[in-house]
């Protein structure tokens, strides 16, 4: 599995009695594959992973994997309880994902050989290829990093804590240890916010949340910072991206709600967010149009 260009983190569309909306979920991932969409994470942190039930993720990874229909790897999330994060690995495998990001466990705080058992034991569960995620209460070390990557089906780790000093030991010593196919990959939110500092570093992949809702802003980004024009670059992160922080950080969750939010605004019926999140109100949905508006003149869409 090859991962290159924007990676898109789907939301979850819910119809008008909640419930999961699969035909809006396979066009969502389809418009996005059309948009030039690198890799597909389906029901992860912006796919809002944790309010799905077993029989809902299923459905969500096989509406993907249709839609894509073998042009992009889809992945799908898993984490929370060890057994509940084994079922979905299981369940990810049976509906055809190529691979897992597995996400932090549930709550409780752990040594650094606890997390390691912890994925082992997730990746043990299925022959998919597995990207750890590191934040919030899973924080790692660059030794526990260094022996998971001995592991054949763990690939990747995703940096969500943006510890810079940490990461770069966690790449030094991995690569140290001779796994030079290892992928690293920037996972805070509004990541291309912060990928100027990442790429100094020699992290180049990044998840786009901006992705769903604007991918001519995402893939004009992209574009601009792998071509070295840092004057676009600094345009967009200054006229687009900086507001869409400032405004994402007012309330909590609004990393996911703004996301959909936004996805709503260019036309796509994808429902609101499950709790605990809360949708935007209507005077910073109304501020979010006018950012999206601004970014997609700066863009030239």
């Amino acid at each position: 599995m090859r991962l290159d260009g924007v990676l898109f983190f789907p939301v979850t569309p819910f119809d008008a009695a909640g419930d999961l909306a699969e035909a809006v979920l396979a066009r969502h991932v389809a418009d996005g594959v059309a948009a030039g969409a690198g890799g597909v994470f389906t029901a992860c942190g912006t796919g809002e992973f944790n309010a799905l039930d077993l029989g809902e993720y299923g459905r969500a990874i096989t509406a993907a994997v249709s839609a894509t229909r073998g042009r992009v790897p889809v992945l799908g999330g898993a984490g929370g309880t060890l057994p509940a994060a084994r079922a979905v690995a299981r369940e990810a495998a049976a509906r055809g994902a190529d691979g897992l990001l597995l996400m932090p466990p549930y709550l409780v705080n752990a040594p650094a050989a606890g997390l390691v058992r912890y994925v082992r034991d997730v990746a043990a569960a299925t022959e998919l290829p597995v990207i750890i995620y590191q934040r919030g209460n899973a924080r790692f070390t660059p030794e526990a990093v260094a022996e998971l990557a001995q592991m054949p089906n763990i690939i990747g780790f995703k940096d969500g804590l943006g510890d810079l000093d940490l990461l770069q030991r966690i790449i030094l010593r991995v690569r140290e240890a001779g796994h030079r196919d290892f992928t690293f990959f920037n996972g805070l939110p509004t990541a291309e916010f912060t990928m100027p500092a990442y790429r100094g570093l020699g992290v180049t992949l990044y998840s786009s949340a901006v992705f769903a809702f604007a991918p001519e802003i995402a893939i004009a980004f992209h574009k601009a910072l792998t071509a070295g024009d840092e004057a676009l670059v600094r345009c967009l992160l200054t006229g687009f991206y900086l507001p869409l922080v400032e405004l994402r950080d007012l309330v909590p969750g609004y990393a996911v709600s703004l996301v959909k939010a936004g996805v709503r605004l260019r036309g796509l019926e994808v429902g609101g967010v499950r709790a605990p999140l809360v949708d935007p109100s209507v005077e910073h949905v109304e501020r979010l149009e006018r950012i999206v508006a601004t970014g997609l003149e700066l863009a030239g869409a």
